[in-house]
């Protein structure tokens, strides 16, 4: 058994603790370990811990059931909730919508760790708070046999907010990142039989400050909990880097891989050969390599000479696979990823993709379900991307997290173009009263965050940059700008992976316009705003990250902007805001039927009422009369 460290509640209150014991961040492959298997899409090394588990709901830390992770627990009292799902929408705590504020405002007075010169942490913030909620999740399981004997890790993919886990009464970690997967490994502790997996998650940290999202407040996990069994030898992350040149019909395929063996299979690595093979939709052979296991692989750039280009009318994917192989040529693993190639690039001030002007006809897009609220399915994806190409929608902006893994795939494979946002937004830090007053902005400059947030950028990073339909990196949203913001561009510079880098909060303070974001990026400037930059030796090409505010019968006036298209190559259109209403279905007392209520129809205060409803869908996926304008005008730019 390893040293052990002791869990303290004190990490709710410190911004520089948001993940102990957590591997780190890497690819988002799916890995096998028979040619079977992959064949057949039988993931038989994951184990889903989905389903019923034990539950208690507790106000505060202070009066939670301290022990609950013992194994010896009487945990008799504790009631039943389904994971994934909001504790919210199980009964307990109190549904809660509001945009820009933080929530407790208007109940306490609450001030950032470190906000000022002078101004330290604020110990007890969260931890001894009287209102911050706590779920204590407990499950008992059996390890599937296919499991037996091998490393085995654990992803939580999304845990609103700050997260404690043990098993078998061994304390494993912690994280915050809600909206991005925090994985384990529970090889030192774990069983094959009679396993008890405990969970604590508290509704608000220091990450709250960072996660002040215009949308419903809930908390709990809220999508998938998976284990999984890493082989003797494992592909722990792979970096595809697959390059389109300038003639947009030849480009070069270069592969960085990290492995990780089991034992003493880490001294006879040497022994192992590593298969890389990639083919074309048809199975025709474009390049096949064997190379000599190493904990770091670098393949370096190999010329394709005729390729198809990846673009939303024609996304063309290739197949990778990458096998392990024995050092008796006995297959060991095998990783297949489909990429694609595709050619972005800034001409003269002008994005282009594949040597053309790159258009955005964009919305911004909520995770959303009338009755689940974030925890959404695959239908629901499938229905969504039905939508976008009914109404020539070719871009989606993941306001203002990322999203479930499913979602980057579905992307890549149906030609949608997605600037993939980074979990950031401290709107409430910066604009209060609707005017910008940035005394205690966080992150601000303040060294004491800038890791949590660099550390969000690298885990949205490291997790999605295999995926093609990624043409922009968004740094957050509404979070105004200072060194930690361009800390995380920095960071993305560093990878040099080629695409482009938004960040719409430069525009609030321009102390930083040359070193954060690559496009001008603005919410709702009015047409003639739009206008006056492109008309003025604009340094940089101009997206609407933010426009056409869809609240009740609006979406009037879309034509002004669409026309700008046609007169400003620098102007490359914009994301509306937004896709989809965000309420959730009730029962009304009189009538009996369900209806959807919105934010302040819970009696939650401070709210920002009906403005969750601002999509061109309603919340239950029926199209709002303005699609209309949206499917014309956008078509006319498809």
């Amino acid at each position: 058994m390893k040293n052990e460290t002791v869990p303290e509640l004190s990490w709710l209150d410190d911004p520089e603790v948001f993940r102990v014991g957590m591997l780190p961040a890497h690819s988002d492959h799916i890995f096998y370990d028979s040619e079977e298997s992959c064949q057949n899409g039988e993931k038989s090394l994951y184990q889903s811990l989905n389903g019923a588990w034990q539950f208690c709901w507790s106000r505060n830390a202070a009066v939670r059931p301290e022990k609950f992770y013992e194994e010896d627990f009487d945990s008799s009292s504790f009631s039943s909730i389904i994971v994934p799902g909001h504790i919210e929408l199980a009964g307990y705590d109190r549904i809660h919508y509001i945009n820009t504020m933080y929530p407790w405002e208007g109940h306490l007075y609450r001030r950032p760790a470190y906000w000022q010169e002078g101004k330290g942490g604020y110990p007890g913030q969260f931890s001894e708070a009287e209102y911050n909620p706590v779920g204590s999740y407990r499950l008992e399981f059996d390890l599937m046999k296919e499991l037996w004997g091998k490393r085995v890790c654990i992803s939580f993919e999304g845990v609103e907010q700050a997260m404690y886990l043990w098993l078998n009464g061994h304390f494993v970690g912690y994280g915050e990142d809600s909206f991005t997967p925090s994985d384990f490994d529970l090889t030192p502790y774990i069983r094959e039989k009679g396993n008890v997996l405990a969970l604590e998650v508290h509704k608000r940290s220091t990450a709250a400050y960072l996660e002040d999202q215009d949308f419903f407040r809930f908390s709990g996990i809220f999508r998938n909990v998976i284990l999984y069994a890493k082989p003797e030898v494992h592909v722990e992350d792979l970096w595809v880097k697959p390059v389109l040149h300038e003639d947009n019909h030849s480009g070069s395929f270069a592969l960085d891989l990290k492995l990780s063996a089991a034992g003493e299979a880490l001294e006879s690595l040497k022994g192992y050969q590593i298969s890389v093979a990639l083919r074309d939709k048809a199975g025709n052979l474009l390049l096949e390599r064997k190379i000599p296991a190493a904990d770091q692989i670098f393949l370096a750039p190999e010329e394709l000479p005729e390729l198809h280009p990846w673009e939303h009318k024609t996304p063309y994917l290739y197949h990778l696979e990458i096998r392990i192989l024995s050092e008796t040529g006995m297959l060991t693993e095998i990783v297949p990823y489909d990429i694609g190639f595709c050619n972005l690039e800034l001409d003269h001030g002008v994005m282009k993709l594949n040597g053309k002007r790159l258009i955005i006809n964009g919305v911004n897009r909520h995770e959303w379900n009338a009755r689940t609220g974030r925890v959404i399915n695959e239908a629901d994806m499938a229905q969504d991307i039905a939508c976008f190409h009914e109404n020539h929608i070719n871009s989606v902006r993941t306001c203002h997290y990322p999203n479930q893994i499913s979602w980057y795939g579905l992307c890549d494979r149906e030609g949608i173009y997605m600037m993939a946002e980074t979990n950031l937004e401290s709107h409430g830090s910066w604009q209060k009263m609707g005017q910008v007053e940035p005394s205690w902005n966080v992150p601000g400059s303040i060294a004491q965050w800038k890791e949590a947030v660099v550390d969000r950028m690298r885990t949205n990073f490291e997790t999605f940059k295999n995926h093609v339909s990624i043409l922009f990196w968004s740094l957050g949203n509404e979070s105004y700008a200072g060194d930690n913001i361009q800390a995380m561009q920095e960071y993305l510079r560093e990878k040099k992976d080629r695409r482009f880098i938004h960040y719409e909060g430069v525009c609030r303070n321009r102390a930083y316009e040359a070193v954060i974001s690559d496009v001008e990026s603005m919410m709702y400037a009015p047409p003639w705003e739009v206008k006056e930059y492109l008309e003025n030796n604009p340094k940089k090409p101009y997206v609407l990250c933010e426009y056409m505010h869809d609240m009740g019968n609006s979406l009037g006036g879309m034509k002004s902007y669409i026309d700008l298209l046609g007169q400003y190559e620098k102007y490359q259109g914009g994301f509306i805001w937004d896709f989809i209403d965000q309420a959730l279905y009730v029962e009304d007392q009189v009538t009996g039927k369900d209806v959807l209520r919105y934010g302040g129809d819970f009696d939650d205060r401070p709210s920002d009422y009906e403005f969750s409803g601002n999509g061109i869908l309603f919340a239950n996926r029926e199209p709002k009369p303005a699609i209309q304008e949206v499917r014309y005008y956008y078509g006319l730019y498809e």
